[in-house]
Formats: structure tokens, C-alpha cells, sequence
């Protein structure tokens, strides 16, 4: 497993966003029966090449959404109170109804080692992240079109299906390299 060199990820990221996003856009209008097998099958060839710690972007760059659950949980766990823990860590997104980070990298996120120090009690959306393996993928591929340019997990799910999968006649087919 190679360490994620950010700044290439990104480069890359950015060049092929549109057409990843293209992509997964297609599959979600016509997705395969097949889809939640592929997944599976790619998903331990992405970790073996994918190393989370030498990344943590999703961390650096994004928020994840804290459930009421999480936020006792997580209050608890820092022997604080749910509403002095969103006072001092979180701010409400009115327009989606989410409790969010209030500021960038994670303030959980240990920049020098790129661990998580509340790793064992951390939201269930980053226990989740990046949602390679959902039951429905289909119903993830939305999620997938944002989190391309963010994760090299997902980067390579998708580079992965896009040297696998053909459409044509109007149905996908497999095409194994």
C-alpha cells in the first residue's frame, strides 16, 4: 500500500472529476443489477492501495454530519454536556438540518499522526466514510459524485468501475482488463 501523495490526488482529482462525475451520474440513471456485486469486489482491491492515515483529507477538508446520537455520545465521551459540546465544536446548518464542524481541519483530527483522538466514539457518518459498500450503492452514487475529488478511496472505486463497466445498447457489461 502506497502513502496518498495529497497534492498528486488532487491534480488528479481535478482533472477527472467531470467525467467521474459523468460517470456515476449515468450508472445512477440506468444502475446495473449488478452494481452492489462489482462494489463489493473492488472494495478490499481500493484498500489495498489506499492508505486512510498518510490522507486524512476527508478530515482536513470536510464535515461530517452529528446525529443527536453522536453528539451524546461524543459529549459523554468528553465529559461535557450535548449543548455545551455543539457550543463550543458545532454550528447548525439551517438549510439541511445537520449540526456540522464549526471550522476546518476536523478539531478531532491529530495533524501530526492523522489519527482521530475521539476515533472509538467518532460520528457514525465518518465510521461510514466513504461508503464504498452500502447495500445500494445506487443510492450512494450521489454521494460519491461529491466525495471523487475529496477521497482517493472513492477516486479509485470509480477509475476502478470506469475500466470494468460498458455501456452499450442501453444496458452495462462487465469488461474485465
Amino acid at each position: 500500500m502506497q502513502p496518498v501523495n495529497l497534492r498528486a490526488f488532487k491534480k488528479q482529482a481535478n482533472l477527472h472529476k467531470t467525467t467521474f462525475r459523468r460517470f456515476l451520474g449515468r450508472i445512477e440513471s440506468q444502475p446495473p443489477r449488478f452494481l452492489d456485486k462489482l462494489a463489493e469486489e473492488l472494495d478490499p482491491q481500493v484498500w489495498q492501495e489506499v492508505d486512510c492515515l498518510s490522507c486524512a483529507n476527508c478530515c482536513k477538508t470536510m464535515s461530517p454530519t452529528f446525529t443527536p446520537t453522536d453528539i451524546k455520545r461524543i459529549a459523554d465521551h468528553l465529559n461535557t454536556t450535548p449543548e455545551q459540546f455543539k457550543d463550543k465544536w458545532l454550528e447548525f446548518d439551517k438549510k439541511d438540518g445537520d449540526w456540522m464542524n464549526k471550522k476546518q481541519p476536523c478539531q478531532f483530527l491529530d495533524l501530526k499522526t492523522n489519527k482521530c483522538d475521539i476515533y472509538e466514539v467518532r460520528p457514525a457518518d465518518c465510521a461510514g466514510f466513504p461508503h464504498l459498500r452500502k447495500k445500494r450503492m445506487a443510492d450512494y452514487l450521489h454521494v460519491h459524485k461529491q466525495n471523487v475529488e475529496y477521497c482517493p478511496a472513492t477516486f479509485r472505486l470509480v477509475e476502478k468501475m470506469r475500466e470494468q463497466l460498458s455501456f452499450s445498447q442501453g444496458k452495462w457489461t462487465i469488461t474485465k482488463p
